[in-house]
């Protein structure tokens, strides 16, 4: 078994349906290397979603003829960020790993007992351009060190329960070096691509599609509210259903109006109440503002 990777740092960043072919010709990214796989995903639960209960994921990906078993916990972040544990290795075929699986922490406890009861869920087939970045990737502070960051676009579908809905994503992956480089390189590029923060892993996203329940979370600091707007944006987006437009665009009023933010992130709070369009798609200054106060909030909201 591969020695698990003990956090997965990431910035999820949801794209306007013009936002690949934007992002693919960002003066930053149009002249470097990237590579294209498709992936074949399958997430496992019991019958009675123990795992997403949990707040865990479990997956089968099918990637350039392998199979790899992944497992992660519920993060901590916001406004996109995630940190979170991630353990993942090859398997022989497309069977889970029940015996590697039952050494790991999050099923030495009460879910030791479900494993047996495991099955397929809910799928995820999508097409993944990578990007390796180091050059440019300064860390802030630093005059030599360097980041690694990888960046990835998919666009495809999740199935779940008889739905489906479009996957059109980016997600910054830090290797190596300062979290700050992700903020850093996600504004750089929200200067020109519509984009997003999204709260919503692919996974979270299947189980409410399935349920069609998208609970959202009380709302009372800063941070919390922008994660509310956030995951109600998700929501409608994936469910189409207008009240969740409303409810996003209530919770950024209600950030605007917060009393404990400072002048510069009621600036940019005040911002994001007029960066939507009547179909929820964010202008390039919603994308550089909502990434400007998470960055500013971020590392205070469990995410779900």
């Amino acid at each position: 078994m591969k020695k698990p990777i003990p956090m997965e740092v990431e910035l999820k960043l949801a794209l306007a349906p013009e936002g690949p072919a934007t992002l693919c010709n960002h003066p930053f990214l149009v002249s470097k290397p990237s590579h294209q796989h498709t992936l074949t995903n399958t997430y496992f639960d019991t019958p009675e979603g123990d795992l997403a209960k949990a707040h865990i994921a479990l997956r089968l990906r099918k990637i350039d003829g392998k199979v790899l078993q992944t497992v992660k916990t519920a993060g901590q972040g916001g406004g996109g960020l995630s940190q979170r544990q991630e353990w993942e290795w090859q398997v022989p075929g497309h069977e889970l790993d029940l015996v590697a699986l039952a050494e790991l922490p999050p099923f030495q406890g009460q879910l030791s007992s479900v494993l047996n009861t495991l099955a397929p869920q809910l799928s995820t087939d999508f097409t993944r351009r990578s990007w390796q970045l180091t050059d440019g990737l300064v860390n802030p502070g630093s005059t030599n060190q360097r980041s690694h960051i990888e960046l990835v676009l998919d666009e495809g579908e999740i199935v779940s329960g008889g739905y489906s809905t479009p996957i059109r994503e980016v997600e910054l992956e830090l290797k190596d070096g300062d979290p700050e480089a992700l903020w850093a390189l996600a504004l750089t590029l929200s200067e020109q691509v519509p984009l997003r923060p999204s709260d919503s892993s692919k996974a979270s996203r299947g189980n409410a599609l399935s349920n069609q329940h998208w609970p959202l979370p009380e709302a009372h600091s800063p941070a919390e509210w922008l994660h509310r707007a956030t995951l109600a944006l998700d929501a409608y987006h994936d469910s189409q259903q207008a009240s969740f437009l409303t409810d996003a665009q209530q919770a950024l009023a209600t950030l605007a109006d917060h009393p404990a933010l400072d002048a510069d992130a009621r600036t940019y709070a005040q911002a994001l109440t007029g960066g939507l369009d009547t179909h929820g798609q964010p202008s390039t200054a919603y994308g550089n503002a909502a990434l400007a106060l998470a960055h500013r909030l971020a590392y205070q909201t469990e995410l779900r």
